[in-house]
């Protein structure tokens, strides 16, 4: 099969890697040129075009920033879908909202094309070493068709249900991580301010079996006040954003989401958007 990969980011970079690596007639393009040096030594091929990318793909698969950027690319009147061949199969991995992933699917089937939503969980490490999890939403029989490239890229496939389930349950995972970043660094400030020692905080808390496990990679970066940028606090402001507006269309409160929103929404404001989400610590830290 001749496989496109739209969007080259943090995430979609790894994730074309791995299907390099595997041998995959791989096509790939990115809206913002960068040096993509090192997909060429594995002798992918760089479209100049999203159109040239994707008109002869089997499988397309996508990891773009917003609901956004994935409408303007794909979903546009000489959007990528107006260009990919008839029953070919678009596998959405950007995190964007349930109805959006619903929105894409009947956009993709007027133009005779397939479609999964297929986020992933994990953030650029996992990318790396092909440890992501896809939760993915639509036709298994179409999930049977893109599964063996899914593999090359992650250590675990979750088929979640119909079109925009796979989306749905990538939201509730953001939210979740999103709050716990959150509940995590008002502890130790809680506990400094107290007079309890900061490294022994992020030493011991991490190792609680009240802490969410990956706050022991984030509590490092915390100790080293070093945010070097794994999943962007400006797209966990995003998916918060995408959770809220998906709140009020199935007519669910989400009190404390919206609070933790709010505070990613004033970080971000204080130039801290291309950080690590992690740097939410900063952020509480510096308005104590």
């Amino acid at each position: 099969m001749k496989i496109a990969f739209i969007g080259l980011g943090i995430m979609g970079r790894e994730m074309a890697l791995h299907l390099a690596k595997h041998d995959v007639d791989l096509t790939v393009y990115n809206r913002t040129q960068k040096d993509f040096s090192e997909l060429k030594k594995e002798g992918v091929i760089l479209a100049k075009s999203v159109q040239d990318a994707v008109k002869d793909a089997d499988i397309v698969f996508s990891m773009l920033s917003t609901p956004e950027a994935v409408s303007e690319v794909f979903m546009k009147e000489d959007g990528a879908l107006t260009f990919m061949k008839s029953n070919a199969i678009w596998a959405d991995c950007s995190t964007v909202n349930p109805s959006f992933s619903k929105e894409a699917f009947k956009k993709a089937k007027a133009h005779g094309i397939r479609f999964l939503d297929s986020p992933v969980s994990g953030s650029k490490p996992q990318a790396r070493n092909a440890e992501l999890i896809f939760f993915v939403g639509g036709d298994k029989a179409v999930l049977d068709d893109v599964e063996p490239y899914i593999n090359m890229m992650s250590k675990k496939l979750i088929h979640v249900g119909d079109t925009g389930k796979g989306t749905s349950l990538k939201m509730l995972v953001n939210v979740m991580l999103a709050q716990s970043m959150l509940i995590f660094s008002e502890a130790v400030l809680f506990g400094e301010k107290m007079g309890i020692d900061k490294d022994f905080l992020l030493d011991l808390l991490p190792g609680l079996v009240v802490s969410a496990p990956f706050t022991k990679f984030k509590a490092e970066g915390i100790k080293k006040d070093q945010y070097d940028v794994q999943f962007p606090l400006e797209w966990m402001h995003k998916d918060l954003h995408l959770a809220a507006l998906t709140a009020y269309e199935v007519n669910q409160p989400m009190y404390i989401a919206n609070v933790a929103k709010e505070v990613y929404a004033s970080a971000k404001k204080q130039d801290m958007a291309r950080l690590d989400f992690s740097a939410i610590y900063r952020y509480l830290e510096q308005s104590k």
